[in-house]
């Protein structure tokens, strides 16, 4: 019996050194993709919330003449840029008469797949806000 076996010396070996590099890199895969999915809802997060910090910051006397809310863009940008640093991120925020825009980048090292050569990845996100009157305004 001991003749049959021994054409195959190794071949186990040969078997877990393809294995094992292809399961790290699945498990990776859902690690990293897994902190890659987190970044990405908390740059989504931080962006809406930004940009519904900056549209509070509504010109009271353009609303108080016109009865049209608009925002002030100076105040709401330095809101929303006030809102992301105690966050302690940066982000792009713009400005128009009625609406808000907050693009947030976050930039996540990976932990298993530096061993694939993949060491950080980035996630952009971009949330928006409309200041509107009332709370029965249709949505345009």
């Amino acid at each position: 019996m001991l003749t049959r076996w021994r054409g195959e010396d190794g071949a186990i070996t040969v078997f877990v050194v393809a294995l094992v590099p292809a399961i790290m890199l699945v498990a990776g895969l859902v690690y990293d993709g897994g902190r890659l999915l987190a970044a990405r809802r908390e740059a989504h997060d931080l962006a809406d919330n930004a940009a519904r910090a900056a549209a509070q910051e509504v010109d009271v006397d353009a609303l108080r003449s016109a009865r049209t809310p608009v925002v002030e863009p100076l105040a709401a940008q330095a809101a929303g840029e006030a809102y992301l640093a105690a966050t302690g991120h940066t982000g792009t925020v713009v400005v128009t008469a009625d609406r808000v825009e907050v693009t947030v980048s976050i930039t996540t090292s990976m932990a298993l797949l530096q061993l694939a050569g993949i060491s950080e990845r980035t996630v952009t996100a971009t949330g928006h806000a409309r200041i509107v009157r009332g709370v029965t305004e249709p949505e345009s």
